[in-house]
């Protein structure tokens, strides 16, 4: 890792193409090297506000959990995410941990689910998911199958969707994103498409609504936005984004009832570093 390959303007902010459809589900893909999130985590230290403004990093709870359960209308889905963790919701619907659990109390048991929901996004199969867990192959079978009995009508979609997409070789986001699958599709991509490309519309939709609105965006980071503003300001600058970003959550799923609420976490940090005070769009 070099910081002398990250991309620095004259106003000493961050500016590098953010590559925007770069990717088969419609997602930015900015360089690894020049922006800013794209390097280690201890080094996001250099990103700071302008002296007497402070910034909000605001992102979506469990973004594609949610796309899931919205758009393959799944009650019990919907009812996890709806919970505020749908993790221990999951758990907490098969049976495996009490009603009165919490992430305090069950946090291995929440830890074991949590990778059970986010492995299956990707379709993760029993042997991978054993790796991972540190379990034998009988008992990660079993999580998967409980994930299959809690959430049918998710899988009858899920299954629906590469089907559809072998058949016509072809599927597309609510928005009109379209992944041509060729002559040799990739069914773990094809099923995990709908959540990662539908997320990337969600995002697109909640820039532009607080761009034109006179947010202050400062870069779209996957499934979260950075803004920036007088550190007076921010609490409600913050507020106001995430609004839009239910906004954008409703637009994509076309139902009022399901707006995912970001979730916000405003730095007041107000110190300037030159070399990279802030992160910009550019």
């Amino acid at each position: 890792m070099r910081l002398t390959d990250l991309s620095v303007g004259s106003d000493g902010r961050n500016r590098t193409p953010l590559w925007a459809f770069s990717s088969r589900t419609g997602r930015n893909q900015p360089s690894s090297a020049k922006f800013v999130f794209g390097l280690s985590r201890w080094l996001r230290g250099l990103i700071q506000p302008e002296p007497g403004c402070a910034l909000a990093y605001l992102d979506w709870s469990s973004q594609e959990f949610g796309i899931a359960a919205a758009l393959s209308g799944d009650p019990c889905m919907m009812e996890a995410y709806a919970s505020g963790d749908p993790y221990l919701t999951f758990a907490k619907q098969c049976g495996a941990i009490p009603e009165d659990a919490t992430k305090i109390s069950h946090k291995a048991a929440r830890d074991v689910f949590k990778t059970v929901v986010l492995g299956t996004g990707y379709g993760m199969e029993a042997e991978a998911l054993a790796g991972r867990l540190g379990i034998s192959v009988v008992e990660a079978r079993e999580l998967l199958r409980k994930h299959h009995e809690t959430y049918p009508k998710f899988w009858r979609w899920s299954g629906n969707v590469v089907d559809t997409a072998m058949c016509h070789l072809n599927i597309t986001t609510v928005f009109g994103w379209h992944l041509h699958t060729g002559t040799d599709p990739n069914p773990r991509s094809i099923r995990n498409f709908p959540m990662q490309a539908n997320g990337a519309e969600m995002l697109r939709i909640a820039c532009i609504l607080g761009t034109e609105r006179g947010v202050s965006i400062c870069a779209p980071v996957h499934d979260a936005i950075l803004i920036e503003a007088a550190a007076s300001e921010i609490e409600a600058e913050a507020e106001r984004m995430q609004g839009y970003m239910r906004t954008a959550s409703r637009i994509v799923w076309k139902d009022s009832s399901c707006g995912q609420t970001p979730r916000s976490c405003a730095g007041l940090h107000a110190t300037a570093i030159p070399a990279a005070r802030s992160c910009g769009i550019g």
